[in-house]
Order: structure tokens, then sequence, then C-alpha cells
């Protein structure tokens, strides 16, 4: 616009002043003919600057402009994607109108079909296979699609997430449980009257959660705690309790040093004497993402087609930046529509747009722990072959040799490794339900624990019938994807080797503390290769970069696999727990490896996360 005012007045400036040998029409002319042409530039840059006047190519949506049309408003005549289509019909004398689907029904892309076309929507609906809600689907993303009833049956056991006002009294929690010496002073075999000493703990730590309060909100800690005896504030411990416990389920890396002192203080509330003494009960049943709704009316909102995409996790590997951004802008979008539809009474916006999130936090847990699991069975199909195998690879075994107290061969050692693998994914996705169910398990009033003594110190033994049910359900799910079961089918739950479903929820919480680190390895490996030195550094001591994978590949499932890692035979072997105990026992022996300064090169630094 500024140059087409600029040669306006130039040409005007020339006729006022005389300038030029062109009359004053043909001066005039030209003014016309600039202005003709100015206005077609201007708008050229209207268009660069994203002027609305103009409308959007051929099967966009009229209203965002970027995202493919989906569907065609018969009334309006103009074109919509899903998300727009159901926000502008959602309500008023729009909720009547008719619209046709655009194109052919949509199918569903393959995991490698990574095209760069900026026209693909990467959110379009996608036929799901018929899975059940507690099969191994993959975590939702931009490119799948989960069964409809995955989302009502699966969120009875997701938590809720932590509004702000609740990480408050979180930090609140952890700092007394830091300070409290609880397990020391209870766990002891002593002759004195344990109950009591209990009930002196539980006050003692609640006494410490009172001045800590009062201390970081004076007017609410004297509204609470003023002239007020325990069990008067009941609700208040309650609920700091029941955030802990919730905060752990959605985040297992973190509370790792006082989660345990809170389950068992929890669990020792229950014992009937204690509770008499104690003359009110600590325990209260976790919030999740179903209860919520339900308590409100609102378990629709788990059944609308929306949720797929609200809820999806934007994973950015193999996508160009404005995928990515278009991606963001849809899930954003779904969240507010969603939040407006179903928001009703005490149903607010934010309550809404919180259990989304909530469900989004179990995708993400889904990736990060059991999609390593989905990378390593991935791995073993594409390097190895389960009848045959390349020179110096073979996943043979032998009891005796290398640390190995079990014999098999290639295929058998071969099928041993995925269903192992395969056990371990499956585990990982019902872990939210199986962490609920642990905690029923640690808390029930009729499932009183023993102090003995397991060999590793002095545990609380106690029975997991809820836990043991489920995860002999998840164990037949397993075997009936694999071709055959090799080994030990028994689960170790409420004896020496698992004391209580504490201990078993802790020991496969670690599985993605096993795998991850050993999948970026193999996956950085590549770049590792691309700088001159180092290349030169394993072609001559690895035979290349394939060569390379296929050698930590090899030596992990073969060791990692191979019954050892316990104290003594007895328990060592191919059970449940057993095939975990050997991978713990193949990653403390990492540093001894040929390949280890491989690892260090591609970023790690330790199996825990973190320098030890």
């Amino acid at each position: 616009m500024s140059q087409k005012k600029d040669r306006l007045h130039r040409t005007l400036g020339d006729i006022l002043d005389g300038h030029g040998d062109e009359s004053l029409g043909n001066a005039l002319d030209q003014v016309a003919n600039a202005y003709s042409n100015d206005g077609n530039d201007s708008d050229s840059d209207d268009a660069d600057m994203g002027s609305s006047a103009k409308r959007p190519p051929t099967g966009f949506c009229i209203e965002c402009e970027d995202q493919p049309a989906f569907f065609s408003c018969e009334q309006c005549a103009d074109d919509f994607c899903e998300v727009c289509y159901t926000a502008q019909h959602r309500k008023g004398s729009r909720k009547m109108h008719k619209a046709k689907r655009l194109g052919p029904e949509p199918k569903r892309s393959t995991s490698g079909d990574k095209k760069a076309d900026s026209s693909q929507n990467a959110d379009d609906d996608s036929e799901s296979d018929e899975v059940m809600a507690d099969s191994g689907v993959s975590v939702y993303t931009s490119d799948r699609k989960l069964p409809k009833g995955y989302f009502l049956e699966r969120s009875k056991y997701i938590p809720l997430r932590l509004t702000y006002e609740e990480r408050k009294y979180l930090r609140l929690l952890e700092a007394a449980l830091n300070v409290s010496e609880y397990t020391d002073r209870i766990d002891i075999l002593s002759y004195s009257n344990k109950s009591r000493r209990i009930v002196g703990q539980i006050k003692e730590l609640c006494s410490i959660l009172s001045g800590l309060v009062m201390a970081a909100d004076y007017k609410t800690g004297q509204e609470l705690f003023e002239n007020r005896a325990f069990e008067e504030n009941a609700e208040f411990y309650q609920k700091i309790f029941e955030l802990g416990r919730r905060h752990k389920i959605m985040n297992p890396e973190k509370m790792r040093a006082t989660y345990g002192k809170l389950v068992y203080m929890l669990q020792d509330s229950q014992i009937p004497e204690v509770k008499e003494i104690l003359q009110f009960d600590c325990v209260t049943d976790i919030k999740s993402v179903y209860a919520h709704l339900s308590a409100h009316d609102g378990l629709a909102l788990l059944e609308d087609d929306l949720i797929n995409i609200a809820t999806m996790e934007i994973v950015p590997e193999g996508k160009l930046r404005h995928q990515i951004q278009n991606e963001i802008k849809q899930k954003e979008r779904a969240i507010e529509v969603l939040a407006r539809k179903y928001a009703r009474g005490d149903l607010t916006a934010d309550g809404i747009k919180q259990c989304l999130y909530s469900i989004g936090d179990n995708h993400a847990f889904l990736r990060t722990n059991r999609d390593p699991c989905e990378k390593m069975i991935a791995y073993l199909k594409e390097y190895f072959d389960p009848e045959n195998w390349e020179n110096g690879l073979s996943l043979a075994i032998s009891s005796g040799r290398g640390g190995a107290r079990l014999s098999h061969d290639h295929s058998k050692q071969y099928q041993y490794v995925l269903q192992s693998l395969t056990l371990w994914r499956e585990i990982l996705h019902d872990m939210f339900m199986l962490w609920c169910l642990s905690e029923d398990d640690l808390l029930s009033e009729s499932n009183p624990y023993r102090l003995r003594d397991t060999g590793q110190g002095l545990n609380r033994v106690q029975a997991a019938p809820r836990v043991s049910r489920t995860m002999h359900m998840i164990l037949n799910r397993a075997q009936q994807r694999v071709e055959r079961w090799i080994g030990s089918s028994v689960i170790h739950l409420g004896d020496h080797n698992v004391p209580n479903a504490l201990m078993f929820i802790d020991k496969y919480t670690q599985v993605y503390r096993i795998l991850l680190p050993i999948v970026n390895a193999l996956e950085h490996i590549d770049e590792v290769a691309s700088h001159r030195g180092l290349d030169k550094y394993i072609q001559e001591t690895f035979k290349g970069p394939e060569r390379l994978k296929k050698e930590i590949l090899c030596d992990f499932f073969r060791h990692a696999f191979d019954g050892s890692g316990a104290d003594n035979f007895f328990d060592a072997g191919s059970c449940i727990d057993g095939r975990l105990t050997s991978a713990w026992n193949w990653c403390s022996k990492l540093e001894k490896k040929p390949y280890f300064h491989v690892f260090l090169l591609t970023g790690f630094v330790g199996f825990d996360g973190r320098f030890e």
C-alpha cells in the first residue's frame, strides 16, 4: 500500500509541477493505470497479511482456514472441519442444520506413513480396529483413534490432575513426610504397645502438617486448627493424604522416598484398634475422572467424538513445524468446544478441562512407559529371526555360562524374550488400574499384614487378592498374544519375593527405567556415527552402526532374560517376577560391557535418569 501511494503522489506531482512531455490526459491515464495495477498488488499484500476477506483454498474449512473441510452444511452453504462445525452448530437455529460428509470415509493410516503434504489433516477420523478397552492398543496420537467405549472404562482408574491450590498442600505433605520417621519407629521388633505407637506417630505427622499449614497460610490454619481436636479436622487430613496418593499414581517417578511412609501409615490407620483410639479415618477414595463426571452428570463427555482430538498426544517426531502447530490448534479448539458444550451447574468449564488434561496425562504415561516395550519388540522382530541367526548373534543361552540359569536354544530364547516384553507391555497398559487395586489391597481393613524377615530386612507381608486376580487376567491375555508360553507362569505376591502389593507396583514401575535408556541409546547411534572420528571408532571396533545395534540387542536379549540376579538358585528362573530381576541384573553390569562407551556418547547417564 505504501508503494502504491508513493507512485500516485509522484505522478500527480509531475502533473502539478508541469514536468514531463505528456499531456494532462495522458498523465491522468497513467494515474488510473497505476491505481488499477496497485489494486491488484494490494490484494496480494492483504493475502500475505492473512486478510479474512479472501476465501480459503478449495477443500479447506471456511472458519479456521487451515484445516481440510470435513462437513458441508447445506443451509450455510459452507464447508467446515470437524471441530469448527461442532462449535458453530452446537446451539440455536444452526443446531437444526443438515450436513453431509465430504469425500470418502477416511481410512486408518499406517504408522510408517509420514507424508509431509501440508494439505493432509493429521487429525482426520480413522477407523479404529475393534479392540477391547483393556487390550494393548497404542497410545492415541494425532494419527490414531481409540474405540468409543475406551474412555468410559479407562477413566474409572485415571486420577484427576492436581489443581494449583492442591499442589500447595502437596508440598506441605511431602515436607512433613520427609522429616517423619514413621517406618523406623513402627516396623521394628518391640514389646511395647504397637497400636499406641502407631497412633502417636500418626498424630505427630498430623501435627507437623497443621504447623506447616499455619506457617504457610495463618488465616486458613487458624480457622482449621484453633481449639479443635484431630478428629474434628478428619476431612482436611483425608484430603491432604488423598492428594499425595493421587499425585504418585499420575507421576510414578515422584515421591520415591515418601510414598512408602504414606501408604504404610494409612495401612496402619485402618487397623480396628488404631481407628478406635484415633477416632477418625485417614483414608478416602481417590478422585478419578469417572467419579468426578459421574457426580455431576457429565459422563456423556467421555462418549463424545471430539474427546479423541481433545486428549490426543502430539508427538513431534517425523512432522514439519506447521503440522505440529495445526495439531496444537485443533486440540485446543476441541478442548474449548467440549468445555462449553458440557459445562452445567457444578460441572464448570475448568473442571471439564481438568478431566481432559488428566486423560491426556494418562496417554503421556503410556507413551513414556509402555512404548519402550513396543519398540524393543519391534527391534527383536527386525534384527532377529526365530529360526535363523547371523554368525555371533545367536540368542542361545546355557545354564552356568555367563551367569545364566536357564538353557534355551535360539528359537526358544527368541520366544521367551518376546513373551516377556509382551507381558510387560500389557502390565504397563493397565498400570493405573493395578495401582488403584494395589491401594485397595493395602488399605483393606479385612486384609491384615504380618511383619516378617524376608531375607532383605523386615517387610510387611500381606496378601493381594485384587491385584493377583487382575494379574492372572493380564497374564492370560499375554499368553494369547504369543504362539506358546515358555517357562513358569507363577506370579509372586504376598511371599518373601514380593511381600505386598506396594512392592509389586514398585517393581513394574521400573520397567521404563530399564528399557527407555536402551531405546534412546539405540536411536542415537546413527547420530554418533555421523561424526568422522567416532564413525571410524565404530567401524573398526564393531564393524558399523547396524552391527553395533545388533550386538547390544543380542547381549540384552540373552543375558537380561537368562534367569539370573537372585541370591540363590531357587529364587531365580523364569517366573513372572524373575524375568524383571534378570533385567535389573543386566543393567548393573552395563559398565563392564565393551559398548558402554557408546552408551555414554549417546547421552546415557544411568538407568535412574541421573548420575549415581
